[in-house]
């Protein structure tokens, strides 16, 4: 779903740009988004995550069957190759990143990726799976052109997290996600003692915006050529 952007709204950084590397005998690509400064996440992601200013973000496309145990640093290692400095967001997926799903409603950009080879509900029943486990296969970057609490960006992950699994049942998956997705929501750094939103629900301004757009982003990478 595509909106006119209100005026006035902050001018949003570009798409995200597709870098490729040559690694495990392979051509693959991430997503590198360089907002730079001036930016807040919150991130369930392995590196960066959490809540804190990040002025780049990364969805790296890894190997089927990645073993290594230091992803991390693994990310930071590859970010350096990439140009980017300074904190920021480290995602990975075993997805072909150049397939994604991209959307914008009110100023709001959603971008998805998609493999869900593996996945279920999210309250199935069975043990946990102890350490790391295989990339994520959905993750989803949004960028919001407005200052959240931290109330709101947390808020805003539950918002994105059920825009997708709304994506998924009309897609016709009988599911709730795969066990590893991640999400990056990017919200502009608040003013000194300017306003700040306190809501992302699906029913607020920011939030209803956001659903929209990552309703529309994963839907979109889960019908490009070759997502199973």
């Amino acid at each position: 779903m595509t909106a006119v952007v209100e005026p006035g709204l902050p001018v949003l950084p570009d798409a995200p740009e597709l870098w490729e590397r040559d690694e495990d005998g392979q051509v693959l690509g991430a997503l590198v988004w360089r907002h730079g400064p001036g930016w807040r996440a919150v991130s369930s992601a392995v590196l960066g995550g959490g809540i804190g200013e990040r002025s780049w973000v990364m969805n790296v496309q890894v190997a089927h069957g990645y073993t290594r145990t230091d992803p991390e640093a693994h990310l930071a290692g590859l970010a350096r190759r990439a140009g980017l400095h300074g904190p920021g967001v480290g995602l990975m997926t075993a997805a072909r990143v150049a397939a994604r799903g991209a959307a914008r409603d009110g100023g709001v950009d959603a971008v998805a990726t998609a493999g869900i080879e593996v996945r279920g509900w999210a309250a199935a029943p069975g043990p946990a799976v102890p350490g790391p486990q295989a990339p994520g296969t959905i993750n989803i970057v949004v960028t919001v052109p407005a200052p959240l609490t931290d109330a709101a960006l947390v808020n805003a992950v539950a918002t994105a997290t059920e825009a997708k699994t709304q994506a998924l049942l009309e897609a016709g998956h009988d599911c709730s996600g795969t066990p590893t997705d991640a999400v990056c929501v990017l919200a502009l750094r608040p003013a000194p003692g300017g306003p700040t939103e306190p809501f992302a629900g699906p029913r607020s301004l920011w939030g209803a915006r956001l659903a929209r757009a990552v309703h529309a982003a994963v839907g979109g990478a889960l019908s490009a050529p070759g997502v199973s």
